[in-house]
């Protein structure tokens, strides 16, 4: 199966739009107004083009992708084609200023991932790209925008030639050739149709042609950092994932994907027959309706956020506790000149890391054995509930290293009791017994009593 189809949208778009520049009529004069940042979007959408064609065929790490993006994303915005100002009601405008830099690199980097991951099925990302482009068009007619109206129909083109060959059962997959081309180029060309529009429109439409694109990536990405995973990691959650585990056959996944696309930028048509501010109202009403979707899809589900929610803030919450007892414990054992000190360090990490017991035994010089222990003086704990491990604890005798058996309730929660561990194993390996300058740390000039 070929899996390089982008060359195909590439080269016919590029085809179709090139020979527009040297048009001696009014679109060519159009575009050639906008000469230098046209031809810089092509040439980043080209390099996006290369960079996925790369992958395509070796393969790059997720890094050198981002950062090639991110390049990419910085050439358009140093060239003029930045989101400058957002005008949300006829008297209200919000300039931008330095940050329409960081909103339209976010933008287009964040555009170029989300088709991107949406490429997950045959034509679903050819065919919701091709709305969106249609979308883009349409608005750029009713501003009078020849450039993006001759741009997205070009590209809207290319997109349906290849739609013949890519829809279930494909014969050619676009790759990521393709679909980081298709991100790049729709991100930079509403961007570029936005600041002609004036409007929040210019903007707002394209957001609600891509809004299952946009919202399966932020979706999936509130995911991840609820489970704490990569933002990079694998997800079969994804919108089009959820309908097939509901049933649907790939066919009628894209086709419902296709409609709630075309039925999410039909509504926001009616944008361009209203005030900013009913403008506004709609946009909000047609964005909940596409989380409703999602959430009868199963990709997203409110219980699960807030309980995710609540146990990313119980996990902070005793992390920070955590390492401010270890950094209190360390203090002791800086102090620890001696095997006594030492040992008193320890139990007061013990307790102050919330342990249930600590034993320590160590053989004297007369070959008989001493145990030095600590327990917390709390109720009687199971044994079955405790989490146990042994410890070696480094000494200047040829015997070898001491052994200190520790236990640990779990608190509700196996990764504190082992982060717990972990910050006490690093006090006992740090500050051993034989880092105690020699004073007292063979364990053989005194005689020591059992310690509770």
């Amino acid at each position: 199966m070929p899996r390089i189809g982008g060359v195909a949208i590439i080269l016919s778009m590029t085809g179709l739009i090139v020979p527009v520049l040297f048009l001696p009529n009014m679109v060519g004069d159009s575009f050639r107004s906008v000469e230098t940042k046209l031809i810089t979007m092509l040439i980043a959408a080209g390099f996006m083009f290369l960079v996925g064609l790369v992958e395509d065929i070796r393969g790059l790490r997720v890094r050198t992708r981002f950062l090639s993006q991110l390049v990419a994303a910085v050439a358009v915005c140093y060239v003029g084609i930045r989101v400058d100002h957002l005008v949300l009601t006829d008297s209200l405008t919000v300039n931008l200023g330095w940050l329409s830099w960081p909103v339209t690199i976010f933008w287009i980097v964040g555009i170029t991932n989300a088709i991107n991951l949406i490429d997950g099925l045959d034509g679903l990302a050819a065919g919701i790209s091709a709305v969106a482009c249609g979308v883009i068009a349409i608005l750029g007619i009713h501003s009078g925008n020849a450039v993006m109206t001759v741009l997205m129909l070009a590209l809207l083109g290319s997109l349906t030639g290849f739609l013949l060959f890519n829809f279930e059962p494909a014969k050619i997959f676009m790759g990521d050739s393709g679909s980081m081309f298709l991100g790049f180029t729709i991100a930079s060309s509403s961007v570029l149709c936005a600041a002609k529009t004036e409007t929040i429109v210019g903007l707002a439409l394209p957001v609600l042609a891509l809004g299952i694109p946009i919202f399966d990536t932020l979706f999936s990405m509130l995911r991840r950092f609820l489970e704490r995973r990569s933002m990079f990691s694998p997800d079969r959650r994804h919108f089009h994932h959820r309908l097939l585990a509901l049933g649907l056959r790939q066919r009628h996944v894209v086709i419902t994907a296709y409609a709630v696309t075309l039925l999410a930028a039909g509504l926001g048509m009616f944008m361009l027959l209203s005030q900013n501010t009913q403008a506004i109202v709609i946009f909000v009403c047609i964005l909940f309706l596409l989380v409703l979707t999602f959430r009868v899809a199963g990709s997203i589900q409110l219980q699960e956020i807030v309980h995710g929610v609540k146990r990313q803030r119980s996990l902070l919450n005793s992390k920070k506790k955590e390492t401010e007892s270890f950094e209190q414990a360390e203090l002791h054992f800086r102090r620890a000149e001696d095997f006594d000190k030492w040992w008193q360090a320890v139990c007061i990490a013990a307790e102050k890391l919330e342990f249930t017991s600590g034993l320590l035994t160590v053989t004297n010089r007369d070959g008989t054995e001493r145990k030095l222990a600590w327990n917390n003086n709390g109720e009687k704990i199971e044994e079955k509930h405790l989490v146990k491990t042994i410890l070696p604890v480094r000494d200047r005798r040829e015997t070898g290293p001491l052994h200190l058996k520790i236990q640990v309730l779990p608190n509700g929660s196996l990764e504190s009791a082992g982060r717990r561990m972990t910050l006490f194993s690093r006090l006992i390996e740090e500050y051993s017994v034989a880092n105690l300058n020699g004073k007292d740390s063979n364990l053989s000039r005194r005689e020591h009593s059992s310690v509770s």
